[in-house]
């Protein structure tokens, strides 16, 4: 297994060494990184850079551009399993190992569990004791939603947040991967499981593939907003890209 982590980047000057820095910290070190620069104005680029790993560009504005871009380039110098995170995000330090596992025990595609991270703010006791659960009671709720149900679909509909997946290559590529828009156009993690969806069963969400992730878009959008927005985008503040 050649395991490849790819990062997609948008001025992310102010979170992507610490990023980087937990998956410095893995005990499974046999991976490789690529950080997909995508149209960065500030020092993203040159503080990934100065931590050794590959980095590309992609002036394609978007999330599912950026991660489409990374991925493919990782599959086509010789990987055969990827990984995605966010570089607002810190991978848990046995997520590799929990990957890989999940990997062993035939999943093609790996959903894992998101957690607020704490070291950005103090958190206040709704977003530490309420975030989980809101998330939770998504992934329920996205099972009904009529744009995931299809009888064309081979399993039912799994929540896999973009920022902490993994994916084989030949599934990767036999699904059609990321659609390559922006975040405010198309969830395109949602897209990608409705993509797998139509090929195969062999997908499943792994609790011990863990990932916190940044609470900022809720701090800045407020509790009711940030659903609506990950809701079809029925809520569209002013600023997406919060930093």
């Amino acid at each position: 297994m050649e395991l490849w982590v790819v990062i997609p980047a948008y001025n992310e000057e102010n979170s992507i060494a610490a990023t980087l820095g937990a998956l410095e910290s893995q005990r499974d070190k046999d991976f490789s990184v690529v950080v997909v620069d995508n149209a960065s104005t500030d020092r993203t680029a040159a503080i990934a850079k100065d931590f050794g790993v590959e980095v590309i560009r992609e002036d394609h504005k978007g999330t599912g551009a950026a991660a489409d871009t990374g991925i493919r380039y990782a599959i086509d110098h010789g990987a055969t399993h990827l990984a995605r995170t966010d570089a607002d995000c810190l991978p848990d330090p046995d997520w590799i190992g929990a990957i890989r596992r999940g990997f062993a025990d035939g999943l093609r595609l790996i959903g894992g569990r998101l957690r607020p991270r704490t070291d950005e703010f103090r958190l206040r006791w709704w977003e530490r004791t309420l975030l989980p659960s809101v998330v939770e009671s998504a992934a329920v709720f996205g099972r009904f939603r009529p744009g995931n149900r299809d009888p064309g679909y081979l399993g039912p509909y799994m929540m896999c947040p973009g920022c902490n997946l993994a994916i084989t290559a030949e599934l990767y590529l036999a699904s059609g991967g990321f659609p390559r828009t922006a975040i405010e156009e198309v969830h395109e993690d949602r897209a990608l499981v409705n993509r797998v969806r139509r090929v195969t069963n062999a997908y499943g969400r792994r609790d011990d593939v863990l990932v916190l992730g940044s609470v900022r878009r809720l701090r800045a959008y407020g509790l009711v907003r940030t659903l609506a927005w990950y809701a079809d985008h029925r809520a569209r503040p002013d600023v997406v890209d919060v930093r």
